[in-house]
Parts: structure tokens; sequence; C-alpha cells
């Protein structure tokens, strides 16, 4: 095997050390996260880093970036409490991986990219019409990370919607049948198959 050492990693220009372990970890769910700025503006990032934490209550985290790097999501997040999930299927992926791109905080990515805004009652800020998998979710609390400058960011599910046909029996939700991509590093989107489902493992 090769092996990679941390003088190796520092001798490497920051493109090449960032594409090295962002994809390091593997696969990684890909979302579209609302948010709603303070003069109105429908805000849309781009998120490879979202995290289950829990199912009661019903926790997920995602994390992000220094706020120097990335300010407008965490931002309106804070100010107003309430931000959605949106899972990413293929036809969305060129505008999706678009929402990456560092849009002044009054344009709203939405329109930048061309994604229709969805508006619920139940949340104030903006969903993806087009995404089959969308959930509001409320701010529970903003985990600094002080090594990096990053944060865990935690907030409670407030709802959920999904396209007809998703949900098993169980309870479990079939992405592959949504479409639904995955994604490795930063600019790399992959299709997902069942390869099997499992009992509960015990001893």
């Amino acid at each position: 095997m090769q092996s990679f050492t941390p003088n190796t990693l520092a001798s490497w220009d920051r493109f090449t050390r960032g594409n090295f372990i962002n994809s390091l970890s593997g696969f990684k769910s890909t979302h579209l996260i609302g948010t709603t700025h303070e003069n109105g503006v429908y805000n849309l990032g781009l998120f490879h880093n979202v995290v289950h934490l829990g199912a009661d209550p019903a926790l997920v985290g995602f994390v992000n970036r220094p706020r120097e790097a990335a300010p407008h999501t965490l931002t309106n997040i804070e100010r107003s409490g309430w931000y959605t999930m949106n899972a990413v299927t293929e036809p969305m992926v060129a505008q999706a991986h678009q929402c990456s791109a560092k849009y002044p905080a009054e344009t709203s990515e939405f329109e930048a990219v061309r994604l229709e805004v969805l508006l619920r009652p139940e949340c104030p800020a903006p969903f993806v019409s087009a995404s089959p998998v969308q959930y509001a979710m409320q701010l529970v609390e903003v985990i600094p990370i002080r090594h990096n400058g990053t944060f865990l960011v935690v907030g409670e599910v407030k709802g959920v919607w999904l396209h007809p046909g998703l949900l098993g029996p169980d309870g479990f939700i079939e992405l592959e049948k949504a479409g639904v991509v995955t994604s490795s590093g930063i600019d790399s989107y992959h299709n997902t198959r069942l390869i099997s489902r499992f009992p509960y493992a015990k001893p």
C-alpha cells in the first residue's frame, strides 16, 4: 500500500491536499440547505457533511466551515432558528453544485441556479421544490470546533415531506428509488444502488 505522512500532505498544494482529505472519509450524503436572509432573500447552500445524531428526539447535524469562508447559511440559521434540508437528485446535480459558489448574501441562489422555491406554513425557511426528500429543521445548538474554526450545527427535525413510494413498511426511506445522489470530496457525485438490507445484528 502507498503511505502518506503528514509531511507528505504538507508538501502538496492546498487544492491537492483538500481533494485528498475530503475524499478520504468516503461517500457522503449531499443536501441543499435552505435559509432566509434577514432582508427576506431565500438562500441555498450545498453541504456534503450532514449526519444523523439521534432518533428520539430526531436530531440531524451538519458541519459549517469557518465563518469567514461560509458565513451566510450559519448566520441566517442563528438569526431565524429555522432551515430546511433537501436531498439532491441526479437531474439537480449541476445546479446544486453551483450553489457552493460564494454569492453575495443579497443574492438568492434559487434564482441564480434556477431552482424553484417551495414554501410551507410549517417552516419559515424555503424548500427546494424539485427535491424528493425535504425536511424542516429548528436549531438546537451551534457547537464550535475550536481546532479549525468550524461549527457543528445541530437541529431537530420538525417536519418531513417525501415523494410517494419512497417509504417502506418498516419506516425505511428507499432513497435510491428517488435517484438521490451521494458525493465524494467536494466536487464528485455518484449514483447509489442498494446491495442488501440485514436484520438487526445481535451477538
